[in-house]
């Protein structure tokens, strides 16, 4: 089964993402290109990697075997904490683009603030590079909390377009949410079925049975439309769900979705 018409999520500084992605989080290197490969396949577009995931050049392998153009690819990799800091950010993303076989990303995040290091303002001014340079298309960051983001705030003018947190039923993160939508910054949730612990609720439980859906789809459509944007999951699988909007099959243990 192929994906139907997906559609994107604009960003704030114009860019666009699709609202489906295909993420390789725990998916061995080794196995990363055939998982890829069947994901572009059936459809996907988008594809989520991090420099931690360790399966980069797996990532390359599909792309570059797919014969797709890279204008219809969305590409995002992280910056692992290890090599935050101005020159070693430089570095480590010279060493993803590398391993991905690309001259540019589309995303790319700081994966955490490691506020122990204090190393993320000087992390974020070399992305700004990068940015510049036109070998970031967009630039973001990854379980940033609200004093991590009004300290890069106040540091420059580039403000983040996605903050990638945990959010899910029993972790809403309204605050953050909040400052988020003060400057524009698109939430995107990692692990929104708390690792399949909230299909456990009786809540969400009980709804399945009253619409009779897989339990997943309950806890992926509890952002209703009128927050002002889309859905964007990510799944280990490659199978497309059905219906619409599309959300992750029932063996996603992972996504991620903008609120």
């Amino acid at each position: 089964m192929s994906l139907p018409h997906v559609p994107t999520v604009t960003l704030g500084n114009g860019t666009a993402i699709p609202q489906l992605g295909f993420g390789v989080f725990q998916v061995p290197d080794d196995e990363t290109a055939a998982a890829v490969t069947h994901a572009l396949e059936a459809g996907y577009r988008s594809v989520d990697t991090a420099a931690i995931y360790g399966n980069e050049a797996g990532v390359g392998r599909a792309l570059a075997a797919s014969g797709l153009a890279r204008e219809e690819l969305y590409v995002t990799t992280k910056l692992w904490n290890a090599d935050q800091g101005y020159d070693s950010t430089l570095r480590a993303f010279d060493d993803s683009l590398a391993k991905l076989g690309l001259d540019h990303v589309d995303l790319y995040l700081i994966h955490w603030p490691a506020p122990a290091r204090d190393l993320y303002v000087d992390t974020w001014r070399a992305i700004e590079k990068l940015v510049t340079d036109g070998r970031v298309r967009t630039a973001g960051v990854s379980n940033f909390q609200p004093a991590h983001l009004e300290r890069l705030l106040d540091s420059s003018d580039l403000v983040p377009a996605v903050n990638q947190i945990e959010l899910h039923p029993a972790l809403q993160q309204r605050e953050l949410r909040e400052l988020h939508a003060v400057h524009g910054i698109v939430t995107e949730a990692w692990s929104p079925l708390a690792q399949g612990a909230v299909l456990a609720d009786p809540v969400l439980t009980a709804l399945a049975r009253r619409h009779p859906a897989h339990p997943t789809r309950h806890p992926l459509r509890h952002h209703p439309s009128e927050r002002g944007s889309g859905a964007i999951p990510s799944a280990s699988s490659p199978r497309p769900p059905s219906g619409s909007p599309p959300s992750p099959p029932p063996t996603a243990s992972r996504s991620r979705w903008a609120w």
